[in-house]
């Protein structure tokens, strides 16, 4: 058949998120636990950041293991066959092993048997994007069940001592299904980057010949409340809806001080504004999963209810999208 004809008999679908789960490591480690390791007190931290609690992944926790975790508890979440899902798709900055990627390997050990596997380093707008790369699939009939995992291990590239990332980031995965739906329940993604700043936040090789986060959190925090908000009301337009239609508000769990502007410059009741920060830190790729499977897991959200979506970070790089909660 002609290429030409194929786009005439071409049939979208809709999609929706099915399944939503997490894996937060077993070392919770508090800011009097973490200060003595850095330079800075515990009262420095929370008023700094606003977080109290983030986990560090241990020896047998990479990301593979994280990833699988997240990813079968999703899959049981959704009640879907294995052998349906096509594709499985892993975001994450933070793999020692350059190649291959690990998303075959996450695949494999979950025992999905039909599914291409693909790794996506989109940083913090990770989860994000790859859940826009996900719903595009099933949209276009080439898959009918996706599995989107963010899992980062940050705490292997942070130096204690720079507290400014040393306190702030965390490890954890957390994991999505989408499905095939008769209706539209992931909307359109808004997408960019800035990548002329692509120094303000990233992994440097320090003196010594190690690597570790580097970030000009001034910076950051001036370029995220700047241009978040209207990244969040385009994405909001692009669903056919306003900022007013929001349920919930899941943004990249940076820290608590961006997180109150970006409440605050969008108006929304800060009630409605998923803050997983506090106990978990930064988890970057993983971070905009592991909040979304806290508001379910809270027991706050209902089915259907509207999310608004936005993940934003090193690159610098954000998408946002409205999804509807299962």
């Amino acid at each position: 058949m002609p290429l030409a004809d194929l786009l005439q008999d071409e049939r979208t679908y809709g999609s929706r998120i099915t399944g939503i789960a997490a894996y937060r490591p077993a070392r919770l480690l508090t800011n009097e636990e973490l200060a003595p390791l850095t330079t800075v007190s515990p009262e420095w931290i929370e008023q700094r950041t606003g977080i109290k609690t983030r986990y560090h992944a241990g020896e047998e926790e990479d990301l593979v293991a994280m990833s699988v975790a997240a990813g079968e508890k999703a899959l049981v979440h959704a009640d879907v066959d294995p052998a349906e899902v096509d594709l499985t798709i892993v975001a994450t900055a933070t793999r020692k092993r350059r190649m291959p990627g690990i998303a075959p390997e996450v695949a494999s050990r979950i025992g999905l048997p039909n599914s291409g596997a693909y790794d996506l380093n989109a940083v913090c707008a990770g989860f994000t994007y790859s859940l826009a790369m996900a719903s595009n699939a099933v949209r276009l009939g080439e898959a009918r069940t996706v599995l989107v995992v963010g899992a980062e291990r940050t705490s292997d590239w942070i130096d204690p001592q720079d507290p400014d990332t040393f306190v702030i980031f965390g490890d954890g995965a957390g994991a999505a299904v989408v499905s095939r739906s008769a209706e539209v329940g992931v909307g359109p993604a808004v997408w960019g980057s800035d990548g002329a700043r692509h120094k303000v936040l990233g992994i440097t090789e320090k003196a010594d010949g190690r690597e570790y986060v580097q970030m000009n959190g001034p910076l950051v925090y001036k370029w995220s409340t700047a241009t978040m908000p209207d990244v969040a009301h385009r994405a909001c337009a692009a669903a056919g809806l306003t900022i007013d239609d929001v349920d919930w508000f899941v943004p990249h769990q940076a820290n608590n001080r961006i997180i109150r502007t970006l409440t605050h410059e969008l108006g929304l009741p800060p009630e409605r504004v998923v803050n997983d920060v506090v106990v978990t830190g930064n988890t970057s790729a993983a971070s905009v999963p592991l909040a979304l499977s806290s508001l379910y897991d809270s027991g706050r959200s209902t089915p259907g209810d509207i999310v608004l979506l936005l993940g934003f970070g090193a690159g610098l790089t954000y998408a946002g999208q409205i999804v509807r909660m299962p």
